[in-house]
């Protein structure tokens, strides 16, 4: 049931009756999100979701027919605002890479908590990418840099990796404090990270120091 004009509309896509049911039961009860409808494969979504006019496209890869990932493609072509999100049990280097050009904006696996899943669908709708830890390395590792972090949010992650403060970001950069601290934010939700401890042995790990 949609609640509110100001609620993040999400669609879910899964081909098990219970996945589905049960993510749609879970984030239906979440603060700030709507739950606008539901499809059990990559067809019935290309035909039902655009009607449903979904913000967040949460996705399924492995279906009968159509998979996710052409599901996705389809989709964005219809509903060209909306972000979609991969959920699922697999974390196939194959069917990451597949998601992320087919345009999906994150790619997280069903073990989340249920208010964590509604965290992402959130930040999606807001237009901040999200990934599992697990399928962070496996992302740096096989795409290129601009897949998960802009090239401003990539000199940003190379001078917290030197140490640099919010302030001395800021004045390298010429930007304001303010915008530092929204890019940060962005770095660790793309990447999966707590902290700028973190962040920081990340940038060592995949050479951008």
């Amino acid at each position: 049931m949609v609640s509110g004009d100001r609620d993040v509309r999400v669609f879910v896509v899964d081909d098990q009756d219970l996945v589905r049911e049960g993510i749609t039961a879970l984030l239906g009860i979440q603060p700030g999100i709507a739950v606008a409808g539901s499809a059990r494969d990559g067809a019935e979504a290309a035909e039902t979701a655009p009607a449903c006019r979904p913000d967040v496209i949460l996705m399924d890869v492995r279906m009968p027919g159509i998979d996710g990932v052409t599901a996705t493609g389809l989709l964005l072509r219809a509903l060209p605002g909306c972000k979609v999100v991969m959920l699922t049990t697999f974390d196939d280097d194959e069917y990451v890479t597949r998601a992320l050009k087919a345009g999906a904006v994150g790619y997280l696996l069903k073990n989340l908590p249920a208010a964590e899943l509604a965290r992402a669908v959130r930040l999606a709708h807001a237009g901040v990418a999200q990934f599992d830890q697990t399928v962070v390395a496996r992302l740096a590792a096989g795409l290129p840099a601009p897949e998960l972090l802009t090239p401003r949010e990539t000199d940003v992650l190379r001078l917290i990796s030197a140490g640099a403060t919010n302030r001395e970001i800021a004045s390298r950069l010429h930007l304001s404090e303010g915008t530092v601290k929204n890019h940060i934010s962005r770095i660790l939700s793309r990447l999966g990270l707590r902290d700028r401890t973190q962040a920081a042995l990340y940038a060592r790990d995949n050479g951008l120091l």
